[in-house]
């Protein structure tokens, strides 16, 4: 055999091994379990208590936004309308009530006080003409029937002037203190009225409840929305996480407080994360056995981690990957 013809054949043949133990060493390698994960964040869906036409419309999707930030406006005619008649009935009720606390009218109580007068002179000119039929009747001079007349009459305008009395005294103090009460809590009623409309008419301007970003807005100006009816979503980029879903089998490598190296593709970049929430899914998340003996059903976790520091860029929706083998 040729030299050649032997170098050639023993080149093949080294290919040929060196390709095998690579195709085996592929087959047999161990591949690196990732468990990949999302980023979240806290959302705020911002609505109104009461329903209206979206008048205006102060942000849009993408902004920065800080606390207190007037978000959008609604016109509500029928809010104001019964603000207008909320109040309405306020005045009325402490008309009542101040009219309850000063009593009679001046001309009122004067009109009492003559009437009582009145009374008074009647009952003295009843007594003189009572004290003379007295006197004659015990001389015999007018018969038994005249003094009893007059005694009837004196009576009378005693019980009238007493009448007039309490007529006048009623005046002076005014009325019962049942009816200032009665009169008092009518106007508290309508105070909590005017206050319960009035929270309902400030609704209709809503503000920012946190420093955040908004992520999206479903209603535009001119559009009737409902009461309840979430018409901006806003995003508090200061509270983000990362959420896994972990089989159970590889939870015995973590725990509340573990830290995670993962890998965020949209940064390019490695991070640090804590983890401070696991829980169980749901009964759909649970991974099945297919054998009916040596095997177990095995539940699904939602496992939560937080970056250690805050990192620049990172936003919701990225994917995190986290390689669980490299978890000691």
């Amino acid at each position: 055999m040729k030299k050649s013809n032997v170098i050639g054949l023993t080149i093949g043949i080294v290919v040929v091994i060196v390709a095998v133990s690579l195709i085996c060493w592929f087959a047999i390698k161990p591949v690196p379990n990732f468990i990949q994960g999302e980023v979240e964040a806290t959302s705020v869906k911002i609505s109104s208590k009461v329903p209206g036409r979206i008048e205006q419309m102060d942000v849009k999707e993408g902004q920065q936004v800080t606390k207190g930030q007037q978000l959008f406006m609604l016109s509500t005619p029928e809010v104001q309308a019964k603000l207008q008649q909320a109040q309405a009935v306020r005045q009325a009720a402490g008309a009542q009530s101040e009219k309850a606390r000063r009593g009679a009218r001046v001309q009122e109580i004067e009109a009492a006080y003559n009437m009582w007068k009145k009374a008074e002179a009647g009952r003295e000119l009843a007594q003189k003409s009572y004290d003379r039929i007295k006197n004659l009747y015990e001389s015999g001079v007018v018969p038994a029937q005249k003094f009893d007349e007059a005694s009837a009459n004196l009576q009378a305008m005693k019980t009238t002037a007493q009448a007039a009395q309490s007529q006048y005294n009623m005046a002076v103090e005014g009325a019962r203190l049942e009816d200032k009460t009665a009169a008092a809590a009518l106007v508290a009623q309508a105070t909590g009225a005017v206050s319960e409309v009035e929270s309902y008419a400030s609704d209709a301007i809503q503000y920012s409840p946190i420093d955040g970003e908004v992520s999206t807005v479903i209603a535009e100006p001119g559009e009737l929305i409902g009461s309840g009816y979430p018409v901006i979503t806003l995003l508090d980029m200061n509270d983000l996480w990362v959420t896994f879903n972990v089989k159970e089998d590889l939870l015995p490598k973590v725990k509340i407080g573990s830290i995670l190296t993962a890998y965020v593709p949209g940064l390019a970049k490695t991070i640090q994360l804590k983890i401070d929430y696991m829980a169980a899914q749901a009964e759909y998340a649970t991974w099945s056995a297919t054998k009916t003996r040596g095997d177990f059903d095995i539940r699904t976790f939602e496992v939560k981690a937080r970056p250690v520091k805050r990192i620049a860029g990172l936003r919701p929706g990225m994917t995190v990957t986290v390689n669980w083998d490299e978890i000691k």
